[in-house]
């Protein structure tokens, strides 16, 4: 399996970040897609092509780690390309939520 869980929705609390703008004090690092739980079930193209969506803004995929957990927030199309390209792992901001 790709990923260590595929989910539907964001089970950690609100955390204030937005914008990539909001993300970019979060330093990126390596993440295993197998140890990734996906936030949603779908790869849909309107929120993919949307001005605030990390497609256009960030270079990184935003991960949050809750309760040892780590939560694909944003970057679903940039974890699928590195399966595809049988890399084990990609660069995510992770944001940590106590």
């Amino acid at each position: 399996m790709i990923f260590k869980s595929v989910g539907d929705g964001r089970p950690y609390p609100e955390h204030g970040k937005q914008s990539a703008k909001d993300w970019s004090d979060v330093a990126p690092r390596m993440v295993r897609l197998d140890e990734l739980v996906t936030t949603k079930k779908v790869l849909d193209l309107g929120l993919l092509l949307a001005e605030d969506s990390t497609f256009y803004g960030d270079l990184f995929a935003h991960v949050v780690q809750w309760k040892d957990t780590l939560y694909l927030e944003d970057g679903l199309h940039r974890a699928l390309r590195a399966a595809l390209h049988q890399r084990p792992a990609l660069h995510a901001r992770v944001l940590i939520l106590d």
